[in-house]
């Protein structure tokens, strides 16, 4: 049977407190796993790997899985830090690569390349759409995409609705944009955007209706997920709630909101959703049998 397995981002925890000091590595593991995800994200950039691999007895200790994303700033960067995925054992391997080609012809012999070394060190690696990386733009990854059919996403679809200030109610067209970036999605991210902030507080009234897009999204490449997995495959949804400047602050710089509460609020959604899916699933199943 087909799985699924929410991590949180360990970028996510960080507090961002404007007074009060940051937790420590352990903490925020047993936090984690006394909430039931099952795994944590690192974001490591060259500069961050003795930081990172503070964590890795964390993972055995709780119980947790890991998995990265990857932030080269050099194209010679993605490999040792493809080796540190190997270190910690990750069950995803994501990147978020700032090494950035103004052309879709620039960019593809570098991501073939990355491909290619990751393929050597038995990784499959995904690329995130994420603005400051390769997949900057929407328009430009699903050239890419077209281009290079064996790319498999990492979709943090809020990157897209800031990048291009999507309107409500979507056009038809950008749905379909939207529906041909789930087709090549192997992994999700989450958290709720509009056309003009990148993080939005999910229980204001005024956010209600970008909430109901996002979930829809997440449902949509969820199953089309589904659809083209085996049974024996697990689906990966990292709540990724970043804190400030990503999370909106007051004139003290204190956050609108809590948003280990939202993560924990995202996880549940994911989680109804899925069962959801698998619910249809089993009800065709039968229909298809009888």
């Amino acid at each position: 049977m087909k799985k699924l397995e929410i991590f949180q981002s360990l970028w996510g925890m960080e507090l961002g407190h404007p007074t009060q000091p940051e937790r420590s590595h352990e903490e925020n593991f047993r936090k984690v796993a006394e909430a039931g995800f099952d795994g944590i994200c690192l974001d490591p950039t060259m500069a961050d790997l003795d930081y990172y691999r503070e964590t890795i007895p964390l993972f055995e200790k709780y119980q947790l899985k890991s998995m990265v994303n990857l932030f080269p700033r050099r194209a010679s960067e993605m490999k040792p830090l493809l080796e540190f995925a190997r270190e910690v054992k990750a069950v995803k391997v994501n990147t978020v690569a700032q090494v950035m080609p103004v052309s879709v012809a620039g960019a593809i012999p570098l991501i073939n390349r990355w491909l290619q070394e990751a393929e050597e060190m038995g990784i499959q690696l995904l690329f995130e759409t994420h603005r400051n990386g390769i997949l900057n733009d929407l328009f430009f990854t699903l050239e890419v995409i077209d281009a290079i059919p064996e790319l498999l996403l990492t979709a943090d679809l809020s990157h897209f609705v800031v990048d291009r200030e999507l309107e409500l109610p979507l056009r038809e067209l950008d749905k379909g944009f939207i529906n041909r970036i789930h087709e090549r999605t192997d992994c999700f991210q989450g958290r709720v955007a509009t056309r003009e902030q990148i993080q939005i507080q999910l229980d204001f009234p005024q956010h209600q209706e970008w909430v109901n897009v996002f979930k829809d999204w997440w449902r949509e490449g969820m199953r089309s997920w589904r659809n083209r997995n085996t049974d024996d495959a697990t689906c990966v949804f990292v709540c990724e709630l970043g804190p400030p400047n990503y999370a909106i602050t007051d004139a003290h710089g204190l956050e609108l909101s809590d948003r280990w509460v939202e993560a924990l609020t995202i996880k549940n959604w994911v989680e109804g959703i899925w069962a959801q899916l698998e619910s249809e699933d089993s009800q065709l199943r039968t229909t298809e049998s009888s």
